[in-house]
């Protein structure tokens, strides 16, 4: 029985698309120019390309229909080779080594700790063999990227950030993102921006977004209209392969009204994660990792580690936070689960042996906390999980 009050609120339900979008479609489909590249100049995409680069504080963005499709085409764009050996977190999810593999690359594995964040001693011993780093910002919790950026440096290696989870995230006041060569942004449905589907990379490197323009599919001189780019791009007309990843016009007109909710959703996204996490760790049956000193966060979800639970009781645990309303998983112990390195079988070889990884995704649960939450609702989600524990523990 419930000893909490209240309706149990919807954990996947996003915020409305702002009123701004549906004017902003409703022209874009009376003029039919849907194609991003039909406009001679100013469509869409190229203005979401350029606000979004302001935002970031970087030269260059480039949308496209992912962000799967940003991280391939960042791979690709860097020029390694064919089975360069990339460096990733073994905790983040299926398309991070999916994109590797798609640039036909071989993804090596790095253990993560019990604060879901990569492992470095581990990272220096496997980095003597590598070609790339992609450090995966996985579900927005940041790595010590002083420690990352010291050693991709040291060993002349390009370093991409997956931050898919984490637009709006700082690291000693840099935008995460920004810290790398090149970083690669979500727009999926359970992002903080949220066009369905839909990706952007960001890079000072003219030459780098240059050849990943063309190969998103700027064909003959449509890569003319990219800001900037012209005499990057001109060498390297009709050299590259074109993988048609690019971003439509519709997509464009979902994402800029919500460009400037931004500031908005970051800052309401802490304080609600900040405010079940304070709860959860009160309570005794759970551990919330807390930010690294140089951190600080744009959460729209919430990760913590069960305290003691067998696996039995772990499993009962989400069975009877599912009863209390508040869907929670654990990412080690769902079947078939995208984000256990062990059901990655696409990847060449048989799996590695990762027991800190394994020990953490054993226990480590993951519940979403949109940003539109209010504190009842949040009340609610915190009530739900302790009195979980409760009915596993006593």
């Amino acid at each position: 029985m419930r000893d909490f009050p209240s309706a149990a609120p919807d954990l996947h339900e996003a915020e409305p698309i702002p009123e701004a979008a549906k004017a902003a479609i409703e022209a874009l489909l009376q003029s039919g120019d849907l194609f991003r590249y039909t406009a001679p100049q100013d469509a869409p995409v190229a203005l979401l390309e350029r606000e979004f680069a302001e935002i970031m504080g970087t030269r260059y963005a480039l949308a496209v229909s992912s962000c799967s499709a940003a991280l391939f085409l960042s791979l690709k764009a860097l020029g390694l080779p064919k089975g360069a050996r990339v460096l990733i977190p073994a905790f983040t999810f299926a398309a991070v080594p999916s994109a590797v593999v798609h640039a036909e690359m071989q993804p090596v594995l790095v253990e993560v700790g019990t604060n879901y964040r990569l492992d470095i001693a581990d990272l220096e011993a496997k980095i003597m063999d590598a070609d790339a780093v992609l450090i995966s910002h996985m579900r927005g919790h940041t790595s010590d990227m002083d420690a990352i950026l010291a050693l991709a440096k040291a060993h002349g290696l390009p370093l991409i950030e997956d931050a898919a989870h984490s637009l709006g995230t700082l690291w000693d006041g840099r935008k995460i993102g920004t810290l790398g060569d090149v970083g690669c942004f979500s727009f999926q449905s359970y992002k903080m921006i949220n066009a369905g589907e839909g990706g952007i990379l960001v890079t000072d490197d003219a030459d780098l977004v240059a050849r990943a323009v063309i190969m998103s599919g700027a064909y003959e001189h449509n890569w003319k209209k990219h800001v900037d780019i012209t005499e990057a791009a001109a060498k390297w007309q009709n050299k590259l392969p074109l993988y048609n990843l690019r971003m439509q016009n519709l997509s464009a007109c979902v994402i800029r009204p919500q460009l400037t909710e931004l500031p908005r959703r970051i800052r309401d996204g802490l304080a609600n994660h900040d405010f079940v996490a304070e709860r959860l760790q009160d309570s005794g049956y759970f551990d919330v990792p807390a930010p690294l000193p140089q951190e600080v966060r744009a959460p729209d979800s919430i990760q913590f580690n069960l305290t003691g639970f067998s696996e039995a009781q772990a499993r009962a645990f989400v069975t009877f936070a599912k009863e209390n309303g508040v869907p929670a998983q654990i990412f080690g112990l769902s079947t078939d689960n995208a984000r256990a390195f062990w059901n990655w079988q696409f990847i060449e070889g048989p799996p590695p042996d990762l027991p800190g990884t394994r020990a953490m995704l054993a226990v480590a649960c993951d519940v979403r906390l949109p940003v539109r939450l209010k504190r009842d609702d949040l009340c609610f989600v915190a009530s739900a999980l302790i009195s979980a524990a409760r009915m596993v523990k006593g």
